[in-house]
């Protein structure tokens, strides 16, 4: 083994697989992923980030001290193998690795193995055990995860290039913050200087602080719920993209919802197809995400399918993941539900003018029993409304000073929502769990590794 490394790395397996080197010689550095083999050959799997390919090394060709190093190289081990590139349809990809060299560069101790093992996953429900979480360092290594991180890379992407093609400018609000946005349940507390700080749970209220300079902006942050929840869809801290923009009213902010879903979507099947593929997902489904309208219906409307499902709910309640799963049933398409009842709501809500009963907000729900993926609307813009509605939630009004400001000095309708970026991974990739789209989850149990 070299005391140095060449650092460079210019041929990827995923290249190799596509043809670009057919015939020739090349080297792959890379991670063992599988080996097998007798005293006088070894089939080895080599993996990178782009892929895999089956590379085989004969004693004869190698020699005994590289062969014998081959032959003991375990599971993850790092290596440069040197090689001819050969087409050969019986192989996994279409190509093969004939070895003519082969250099250790980062081994394993047989006596501690990698303990991500083919038994391990197939014992886990989803690969998410107890065992796997705990060793999610290691576990990120796996092609299911490295697939799912590379669809959530790309959703990030998408994320950016919807809003930056529309001239949205990205801008960054604080994480430690002096009050709530979504309620005060849901605060997670921390020690500031021998004061009470909170963490952020949106970008939103500092945001709307910033749209009268920006006028069109977006964030992509984490954000923070002290909720206890254990489900499918729940973390305490995750992405949350958000956006701002002046002179919109509702109709206008679900426009760019609906608008930035589909967008991701088309950019999944164009850049991912092959990944979500893998994961069983249906293209046809997705394509579908991607070109059809998303109907709309009231909270009105919904609590009427609901009641005639025999689900008990009475007006006013917000809708909970429960109801939320069943509305969904009804569609095969995110669909939005719109002008919910304003003592369901926060009091950045407006209320709707025309029947203050109401306040013109919206959530978007996703098919497949995923649920709410987007909340959003029009925010109360006056300074006299928001006064009105900050004394009816009954709440300090100190820590909002700053957001009754933005009001008193040229005050103009806009809105905006939030986007919960893990869940439409989770939903896209069609994943069992959301802990399974996010390298290092973060629930009401977990804070390590």
């Amino acid at each position: 083994m070299r005391d140095t490394i060449e650092m460079a790395k210019d041929i990827w397996v995923g290249d190799v697989q596509a043809g670009k080197y057919d015939n020739e010689t090349v080297e792959l550095k890379g991670w063992i992923k599988r080996a097998r083999g007798s005293n006088k050959i070894r089939f080895v799997v080599l993996r990178d980030s782009t892929g895999e390919i089956q590379c085989v090394g004969k004693r004869d060709a190698l020699g005994d001290d590289e062969f014998d190093s081959l032959k003991n190289s375990i599971i993850e081990t790092s290596v440069i193998l040197t090689g001819v590139v050969n087409v050969d349809d019986r192989a996994s990809g279409g190509h093969e690795l004939t070895i003519t060299s082969v250099e250790i560069v980062g081994p394993v101790n047989p006596e501690k193995p990698f303990p991500i093992t083919e038994s391990a996953m197939s014992a886990a429900d989803g690969g998410e055990t107890e065992f796997l979480l705990d060793n999610r360092h290691l576990y990120l290594r796996t092609s299911r995860m490295t697939t799912m991180l590379k669809i959530r890379s790309t959703v990030f992407g998408a994320i950016h290039s919807y809003f930056r093609n529309l001239d949205f400018l990205e801008y960054q609000a604080p994480n430690f913050v002096a009050g709530a946005v979504e309620g005060g349940s849901t605060l997670f507390e921390v020690p500031y200087f021998g004061k009470k700080a909170y963490l952020t749970q949106s970008w939103q209220l500092y945001a709307e602080a910033a749209m009268p300079a920006l006028e069109r902006l977006y964030t992509i942050a984490p954000s923070f719920r002290a909720e206890k929840s254990r489900t499918r869809r729940h973390l305490t801290e995750f992405w949350h993209a958000e956006m701002e923009i002046a002179w919109a009213s509702n109709a206008e902010v679900m426009e760019h919802g609906e608008g930035l879903v589909r967008h991701i979507a088309k950019t999944l099947l164009e850049e991912r197809s092959t990944e979500l593929e893998s994961l069983g997902r249906n293209l046809d489904d997705i394509r579908r995400f991607a070109d059809t309208p998303f109907p709309r219906i009231s909270y009105d409307e919904a609590v009427r399918r609901l009641q005639e499902k025999g689900v008990e709910i009475e007006w006013g309640e917000d809708l909970d993941y429960s109801k939320e799963k069943i509305l969904t049933q009804d569609f095969d398409v995110p669909h939005f539900l719109t002008n919910y009842p304003k003592i369901a709501k926060p009091f950045y809500h407006r209320v709707n003018p025309e029947d203050d009963k109401y306040v013109l907000c919206h959530d978007l729900l996703a098919p497949e029993g995923y649920g709410e993926i987007i909340g959003g609307g029009e925010r109360t813009w006056s300074e006299h409304e928001i006064l009105q509605r900050l004394e009816e939630e009954g709440g300090p009004t100190d820590a909002y000073q700053f957001y009754i400001d933005t009001r008193s000095y040229g005050g103009v309708p806009h809105g905006g929502f939030g986007l919960g970026v893990d869940r439409v991974v989770s939903w896209l990739s069609g994943a069992d769990h959301i802990r399974e789209v996010i390298p290092f989850p973060r629930d009401s149990r977990r804070v390590t590794p």
